[in-house]
């Protein structure tokens, strides 16, 4: 693929040039700020944007302002998001407009070289990259007046994996399931959510979503 890459910390970003160019990516631009990055998009329409949310010149939320314009100006392209921490509020704006094409990763999950390579992939592909501790923080709150605590532990588990972007095969291989078992967890979950069908709305999408507000 494709891949444009705005990174502040030079020794990340020249590992991340390397890396996507041994397993065969094209890095168009690679770069430490995130003024020019929309620019840089739209002239080279690359298939995937690497971008850190925090960078120069305040390294507050640059990088997700960025990719956020991305989205709304160039749907078709990927955009995978880098953070220190976990940020509730910058998942929620990044996927405000849907979980196609897009991802939120920890840095530390960059190191997990097969991890960072598939969320690259199923960015790629159209579907979604959301780091696990992300997911793990949304859905263990618990309160009398949330709808996740009706959820059992199982539904809980298959919700994670689900907001991770996984399809339903890769469910069930992950928890060991057989894929009739995830279809029958997953309805109790949208059952349970009150996520009825609705036609132009994925109840895949909301499922998550509805727990992404700051």
């Amino acid at each position: 693929m494709r891949v444009i890459l705005a990174e502040d910390s030079t020794l990340l970003r020249e590992g991340l040039v390397r890396l996507l160019v041994e397993e065969g990516h094209e890095v168009l631009a690679a770069f430490g700020d995130a003024e020019t990055l929309v620019a840089e998009v739209e002239a080279r329409r690359p298939d995937v944007v690497v971008a850190d949310i925090r960078m120069p010149p305040t390294h507050t939320d640059e990088g997700l302002r960025a990719a956020v314009e991305i989205r709304e100006r160039l749907p078709e392209t990927g955009v995978l998001v880098l953070s220190q921490y976990v940020e509730r509020s910058y998942a929620a704006r990044l996927l405000a407009a849907g979980a196609e094409r897009v991802g939120y990763l920890l840095k530390d999950r960059v190191a997990q070289v097969e991890e960072f390579l598939d969320a690259l992939e199923r960015i790629h592909a159209g579907g979604a990259a959301i780091d696990p501790q992300v997911v793990h923080q949304l859905v263990v709150r618990s309160t009398h007046a949330d709808p996740l605590a009706r959820l059992t532990p199982r539904e809980r588990e298959v919700l994670e994996v689900l907001a991770q972007g996984y399809t339903n095969a890769a469910i069930a291989r992950q928890l060991h399931l057989s894929l009739s078992a995830v279809e029958k967890y997953l309805n109790a979950v949208f059952d349970k959510l009150e996520l009825h069908r609705t036609d132009g709305y994925s109840r895949r999408v909301l499922a998550v979503l509805r727990y992404l507000e700051a």
